[in-house]
């Protein structure tokens, strides 16, 4: 018997536990950008560089939100090996897939703006820390955090809040301040989660 004091072994997940963590995972990230472009929201990191671009030149999110992660693949692999490379390129294009496929089947009759940044959040937070503990990300600045966070010890949360700091920056131009708040509201909740519950001490992805 495993005693609660003690660490248990860390198991690999089967080919069966990553496909549903990839399913699941960007799923709730899409659901979440649903609530950020319902709400005329948007969302730090490369997702949120995305929802500014395609606010302010008319692009599609999914086709801008792929193309801008291509450069970070070779980052992934150099760094982090072929198999977190693979679930990235997945998660990437699930994300991509399920952005189009979204706003076929569900819409906002009614939709308060700041329980939109708050639910985008959570459901964005929750979904990457689904992804990152399926060894995974969704491109961009979530490679650079989780290679820094397994090579030095620094807060994956932290580092993507830094490069928010400059999203955030850029969409002062093409959003209303209150939106601005209301974003970052929600991109706060989303690092948040990740610097508390992201942690090499209480859950080892393999």
């Amino acid at each position: 018997m495993v005693s609660f004091l003690e660490s248990p072994t860390a198991e690999s997940h089967s080919l069966f536990d990553d496909v549903q963590g990839l399913l699941v995972g960007t799923l709730l990230v899409a659901i979440s950008v649903q609530f950020l472009e319902a709400a005329g929201l948007f969302t730090g990191q490369i997702a949120g560089l995305s929802l500014v671009g395609a606010r302010a030149f008319g692009w599609s999110f999914g086709a801008l939100f792929f193309a801008l992660n291509l450069p970070f693949y070779i980052i992934a692999y150099v760094r982090m090996g072929l198999q977190f490379t693979l679930k990235t390129f997945s998660a990437v294009g699930l994300l991509t897939l399920w952005s189009f496929l979204l706003p076929q089947f569900m819409s906002f009759a009614t939709l308060n703006v700041p329980m939109a940044g708050i639910s985008a959040g959570v459901l964005a937070g929750a979904g990457l820390i689904v992804l990152f503990r399926h060894n995974a990300t969704l491109g961009g600045v979530g490679i650079v955090a989780v290679w820094l966070q397994d090579a030095y010890s620094i807060k994956a949360g932290w580092v993507q809040l830094g490069f928010d700091v400059f999203v955030f920056a850029l969409a002062v131009s093409f959003f209303p301040i209150h939106a601005v708040v209301y974003s970052l509201l929600g991109a706060a909740i989303v690092n948040i989660m990740i610097a508390t519950n992201h942690r090499r001490d209480r859950y080892i992805a393999r």
